[in-house]
């Protein structure tokens, strides 16, 4: 037999396989100094090294670096140079940082915490920092031990190396309201607060990111912020200075954001001149074409937020250095097309295209939230609807969340849903994307749906053609509340008709009787119980517009009478608030307009005697709503009033009608004597 020559034969053996042996072999010597030269090598040899860095992982390094770490009586330089090496180890791969969380790094480096050489601490705290900084963090292991958070806070201090690892720590770690809390608890603020003004960039910046996370929807430590000073220096004042122009464009945004969050929290007035002068002008310069892209699409998603709810900054930003313009040119990036060839920048752009559509969409959403002037700026901007009908269907989640946002918002002009919407036939993608969305893009586009469903809209015929009424139907079924109110909503608009040449008593009836067999009077009746008020609210409206004009009350009457009275029992005799009670008896008035419908009412002496105590109710609306159904059940006109007169009367509705005469309320007053001119 011949035997292969192996001589020429190539090894797959990675080529730094007997370099790491050697290094473990060091690492478990008994010569304490050979032993830290093979840390301090190992060091050296897996910087920059990402690949040096798995294939020492593999060996089991990160075992035997932890074991130096935590004995106590090993040499402090070998700890601490062991600690350098983890942290070099984490700046690799995301496959690394687990590889080190999944080995107990983490808790050990944070009890080390403890140990009183600085050198140590801070080599702990560099590595626990490229740890909590990536996407791999173990956020939660930051609060396992009540005692890491308030000894961090203790410590930062100590050296601009532990100031800038703790800040940078915590402002990754600040990730839920509970979080905020317990830093606050534990004197984040006092402890930060003179970093702000550190004259080291390094340190300043991350400790403006911890006060950015802490304020972010939290009301009780933005005020605390607000109200917190450095050196005779109000906190607020110096965000202000930081957000000068001679500070880098990140140290911009981060204070206007800061100072954004406290506006939104309440803690700083929307009209404070710190917003009004310098955060909005700050995120609005931020939008510009000379930015980068990231800078442009966190500006104009800050900016979005800053003026979501105050109109008056809706007003000033969106005349303020061509905001409107600037904002369509997101839309339109990449204004030029990218070749193929170039793999690499064409998914630059694409990712940055849609994120600069979402945020401009949001922008767009927030400018035109409240007023018409701005939404028609906003419209007449060139091809923009055509962006937001094409964003209903985008690929990404987010722009199409942001394009459903702006259409709701711009939903909110009557003059627009009878041009530009019915232009664009926008119900058409908006119902599609309703099929199959999930709860948050569902609120969102339900909201849209009911304002296209107000009498007044072109879309609603269409609409309700496209299988609408089903789909909001099942939205009321869902656990929900704002997804149930949205469904009953947009149900009580469309069965709100106003009688026209153009619509038929026919076509009215067929609505409400598709609205009414679709919904099932077992789930309307449930949504009369609904825990939320204004889901109750909203059911009533759809009850009071479904009993409206004489032959529509006295059909659903017929069919469904004996429940709706039970159900407008239970409310009135129950502890609801004033305005449910109101459009409870505003009901009943409808019912009493009816023409056999008011049978229900007269016939239940129970009904009857919580009108009539409603009448002297210390609240006028209720007794005006109460006096209005007295009042149809009066109406002289009608056949068999004269009976009706009768039983009322001798129940004292006369008596406490001309009582009710001396009433300073106008609008009562007038139902009252309207009422009593019926007595024959």
């Amino acid at each position: 037999m011949m035997l292969m020559d192996t001589s020429d034969m190539i090894c797959d053996t990675y080529p730094g396989d007997m370099v790491g042996r050697e290094y473990m072999e060091n690492l478990y010597g008994e010569d304490m100094d050979r032993v830290l030269h093979s840390v301090v090598k190992l060091k050296n040899a897996v910087i920059g090294n990402n690949k040096q860095k798995f294939h020492m992982m593999s060996l089991g390094v990160v075992a035997r670096l932890l074991e130096f770490i935590q004995n106590e009586r090993a040499a402090v330089g070998l700890r601490t140079e062991s600690a350098i090496v983890l942290g070099s180890l984490a700046k690799g791969s995301q496959a690394n940082v687990k590889r080190l969380v999944d080995s107990g790094v983490v808790p050990i480096l944070l009890q080390c915490l403890n140990n009183s050489n600085l050198k140590f601490v801070e080599g702990c705290l560099r590595c626990l920092r490229s740890i909590f900084t990536s996407q791999a963090a173990p956020v939660d292991l930051l609060y396992t031990d009540p005692g890491v958070v308030p000894h961090m806070l203790d410590i930062v201090s100590q050296s601009p190396t532990t100031q800038e690892c703790i800040c940078s720590i915590l402002a990754q770690c600040c990730k839920t309201s509970e979080h905020q809390g317990l830093l606050y608890s534990n004197g984040v603020i006092e402890s930060l607060a003179p970093l702000l003004a550190s004259k080291m960039y390094k340190v300043q910046m991350p400790a403006l990111r911890v006060f950015c996370v802490i304020t972010y929807m939290n009301q009780i430590v933005s005020s605390a912020v607000a109200s917190a000073s450095v050196s005779e220096r109000s906190l607020p004042d110096l965000l202000v200075e930081l957000c000068l122009r001679d500070k880098s464009v990140e140290m911009q945004m981060s204070s206007a954001k800061c100072l954004t969050y406290m506006c939104r929290a309440n803690a700083l007035s929307s009209q404070d001149s710190k917003i009004v002068y310098k955060a909005l002008p700050t995120l609005i310069r931020m939008c510009k074409k000379d930015r980068s892209l990231e800078e442009r699409v966190e500006g104009a998603e800050t900016l979005a937020y800053l003026i979501e709810v105050d109109l008056e900054l809706q007003r000033i930003a969106s005349y303020s250095d061509h905001l409107i313009p600037t904002l369509s040119e997101f839309l339109r990036y990449p204004s030029t097309q990218t070749t193929v060839m170039d793999l690499k920048r064409l998914d630059y752009d694409m990712k940055h295209s849609h994120e600069l559509k979402a945020a401009a969409l949001m922008a767009f959403a927030s400018l035109g939230a409240n007023d018409e002037d701005i939404r028609k700026k906003i419209i007449e901007t060139e091809n923009l609807m055509d962006h937001v009908v094409c964003g209903l269907s985008d690929p990404v989640v987010r722009v199409r969340l942001a394009a459903v946002r702006c259409l709701h918002s711009l939903s909110r002009s009557v003059q627009q849903l009878r041009t530009s919407f019915q232009d664009h036939a926008v119900w058409k993608p908006l119902m599609k994307l309703l099929q199959n969305a999930d709860d948050d893009m569902l609120t969102v586009a339900s909201s849209t749906l009911c304002n296209l469903l107000l009498e007044f809209s072109p879309s609603k015929e269409p609409m309700l053609e496209s299988g609408a009424v089903d789909l909001l139907c099942d939205l009321t079924k869902r656990d929900d509340p704002a997804l149930r109110l949205n469904g009953i909503w947009a149900l009580m608009n469309m069965a709100f008709q106003v009688e026209t040449k153009n619509m038929a008593f026919q076509a009215e009836q067929k609505v409400k009787s598709q609205i009414l067999a679709a919904l099932g009077t077992d789930q309307l009746f449930k949504l009369l119980s609904d825990p939320d008020v204004n889901v109750l609210m909203k059911t009533l409206g759809l009850l009071r517009n479904l009993l409206s004009n004489k032959p529509h009350i006295d059909h659903i009457m017929g069919m469904h009478g004996q429940q709706i009275m039970q159900a407008i029992v239970l409310i009135l005799e129950g502890e609801h608030t004033i305005e449910v009670k109101e459009q409870t008896l505003c009901i009943l008035a409808n019912i009493s307009d009816g023409t056999t419908a008011k049978d229900f009412i007269m016939a239940n002496d129970d009904v009857l005697k919580k009108i009539t105590n409603y009448m002297i109710h210390a609240n006028v609306r209720l007794q005006i709503a109460a006096t209005f159904c007295i009042s149809n059940l009066l109406w002289n006109e009608e056949e068999g009033a004269l009976e009706r007169q009768m039983k009322l009367r001798d129940m004292g509705v006369q008596k406490l009608l001309q009582q009710l005469l001396s009433s300073s309320d106008t609008v009562l007053f007038d139902k009252v004597k309207t009422a009593l001119q019926q007595f024959t």
